[in-house]
């Protein structure tokens, strides 16, 4: 003998069907005694972990009984209750109840109650009679039973508000009622208690005869609670025998954040004004570099080694404003100076018995840049080694032997190699195998392009930062195009995850990039692009700024995870925290085209003060409500196609 209890379904995972069914039988004498109540708890198709059930007796509601679920979902708790004669019946009448609550914003129950077995199927129609959902329940037995509707149509899309009607077909009969929906916004903060429909509360056996207890069940997340469920309770349920009950409940995506557990620490965020471009202009810099409102927050700067030295001065204006601002500087270099160079088969690359006047020439534009005001962070020996039919080419052989017998020359700043265009292993391996030319190289870095976005266990194993350098997206459209920009939050985030602890964009200042340069206008090819004007800080910079503006040098990524995942749903989690402060930082991106809720769990016990700031297709890093985590988790909602970054105060 079976009690199944509900499924609660929330926007992130498929539409569930909740059932309550209670079936009791057998004769029974009347005494007091102890029944036993076992059953399982899952949600989907995993099993609930360290979920909490407890019995609370409606006749004494002091008395609460409650056990934890294992590994597998089972659950058992002892009953203390007493019956008297045969408590055999069944439901006297077909009805289908009311939805609870009407009207409803995110979820509704539709309790139905059947006198005979019957298939049973559920149809929710609109004003004009249109079939929005159809629940196929299937077979059904004798008893009071709900399902869950979450307000989405057959294809899982949310529809609008408004009048509804439901009908119930069991057997050969069928009843109709009317539902409102009004929807609603998510919420930040705890899950309240699902309850179960008040239809529920009535007596499934009318028999004056039935002694047996009645108790409201709850079932709850712990701290340890794994899936994250979304906590249901039933009332007046009666339990007259040793019985099983299961739950099927919904859950939410758990983000788990360990922040005693770093990977790898954070140098900054930032762009390349490049050698092709104008140099940046005073004010560029300051909406690049500043962390004002409508400022990026970006904390580095690339700019480029000049083959011919009487062009080093052009960069010092624009370089030392962003230093004074907090930012730090590296520079690439794309040719070596020509007299250094030979081009054999169309390729052009550094004379072998020129390396030690190329690592002389690095030396000079260091030295240049910190006699005029600007102490250079890193310099890369070349940017891009593996393009051939460009810039100056190099080799992995070629690279090695530079690092091995010149790099230890450049002595002024720290040393970044091999900055391959699509982090090539075979360019970089070498170096990190030879112990001379490791110990000459201080930052690993390369580009992303359709290649190289993994962790580098053999440079963490050395310890070495690895760093992302140069990366390009969407560069025929707008940098106001929402689509790449949030394409390149998603990006962002991935780099990160593979333990990279810097991501450098391309062109600061660009119709594409996170300053527009006012230099392209809408075409009639692309008459719904809107391209930024000079100086306007575009969607992509935004973007960027979810991560520059709030994680800054000297954090560390922690350890983060989503469980279980959310299958056909973009909602990815990274988090940081700042060693000196412990404050810490969460960013939760949502590439789906619905709302995505979520649970995020902290240490047990932790109490923070958090403020979300959310950039979408109309909002640019727009502060939302500050809210307080007093039990080590809270719940959220990332609004569809989004990004949400939480820091806490």
């Amino acid at each position: 003998m079976q009690h199944h209890c509900g499924n609660h379904a929330v926007s992130v995972v498929p539409t569930a069907i909740l059932v309550i069914a209670v079936s009791i039988g057998g004769a029974l004498t009347a005494q007091s005694q102890t029944f036993l109540v076992r059953g399982n708890v899952i949600a989907s198709r995993f099993p609930v972990k360290n979920a909490s059930v407890s019995f609370i007796d409606n006749a004494d509601t002091t008395h609460r009984f409650s056990a934890l679920t294992d590994a597998s979902g089972n659950y058992q708790i002892g009953l203390p209750t007493s019956v008297e004669s045969d408590a055999n019946a069944t439901p006297a009448r077909f009805e289908l109840a009311q939805t609870y609550p009407n009207p409803f914003s995110s979820s509704a129950a539709i309790p139905y109650q059947i006198k005979q077995a019957s298939d049973v199927e559920i149809t929710i129609y609109d004003i004009l009679g249109r079939a929005v959902k159809t629940f196929n329940v299937g077979q059904r037995a004798v008893g009071l039973h709900s399902v869950l509707w979450d307000g989405r149509n057959s294809l899982g899309e949310r529809v609008a508000s408004g009048v509804y009607f439901y009908r119930l077909y069991a057997g050969s009969e069928s009843r109709v009622r009317k539902l409102i929906l009004n929807q609603g916004g998510g919420s930040m903060g705890p899950l309240p208690l699902i309850h179960s429909p008040q239809t529920a509360e009535v007596h499934l056996f009318e028999k004056n005869d039935v002694l047996g207890g009645t108790y409201t069940i709850r079932v709850e997340n712990t701290s340890s609670s794994s899936p994250f469920i979304v906590p249901v309770e039933f009332k007046n349920v009666m339990v007259q025998r040793d019985t099983t009950i299961s739950f099927s409940v919904s859950y939410l995506p758990l983000a788990t954040m360990n922040f005693d557990s770093a990977r790898q620490i954070i140098r900054g965020f930032g762009a390349a004004s490049p050698w092709y471009r104008p140099v940046m202009t005073l004010s560029e810099v300051e909406s690049a570099f500043g962390t004002a409102g409508g400022q990026i927050g970006f904390s580095i700067l690339r700019i480029t080694v000049e083959s011919d030295s009487n062009l080093w001065s052009k960069w010092l204006p624009s370089a030392k404003k962003a230093q004074d601002m907090g930012a730090i500087v590296i520079a690439s270099p794309w040719y070596a100076p020509t007299n250094m160079v030979e081009r054999i088969n169309n390729v052009s690359r550094v004379r072998y018995d020129m390396y030690e006047a190329y690592a002389a020439h690095l030396n000079s534009f260091t030295r240049f840049m910190k006699a005029n005001g600007v102490a250079l962070y890193g310099l890369s020996v070349q940017n891009e080694p593996d393009i051939t039919d460009q810039w100056t080419s190099w080799t992995p052989a070629e690279m090695l032997a530079f690092m091995k017998q010149n790099a230890g020359a450049l002595t002024d700043t720290k040393v970044m190699a091999p900055e391959s265009f699509q982090f090539r292993r075979n360019m970089s391996d070498p170096i990190l195998n030879d112990s001379v030319a490791c110990a000459n190289t201080d930052i690993v870095c390369g580009h992303i392009y359709d290649g190289g976005l993994s962790s580098y266990p053999l440079a963490i194993s050395k310890g070495k930062e690895v760093w992302m350098t140069e990366y390009l997206m969407g560069e025929n459209n707008s940098g106001n195009n929402w689509p790449w920009a949030l394409k390149l939050a998603q990006n962002v985030n991935d780099v990160m995850k593979s333990d990279m602890s810097a991501y450098v964009w391309w062109t600061i200042v660009r119709y594409y990039g996170p300053i527009g340069d006012g230099e392209k206008a809408a075409s009639p090819q692309d008459p719904n692009e809107t391209y930024p004007k000079k100086g306007e800080v575009t969607k992509k910079g935004y973007v960027m700024s979810q991560f520059s503006k709030f994680i800054r040098p000297g954090y560390y990524r922690v350890e983060s995870s989503i469980y279980p995942p959310v299958i056909g749903a973009g909602v990815d989690v990274t988090a940081y925290k700042d060693p000196l402060s412990s404050k810490v930082v969460v960013v939760a991106i949502n590439t789906g085209s619905t709302p995505a809720q979520c649970a995020l769990r902290l240490k047990s016990g932790t109490r923070m003060t958090f403020t979300p700031y959310t950039t979408s297709e109309t909002k640019n890093r727009v502060q939302g409500n500050v809210f307080d985590v007093t039990d080590g988790s809270f719940t959220f909602t990332v609004e569809a196609s989004s990004i949400t970054t939480f820091v806490s105060n």
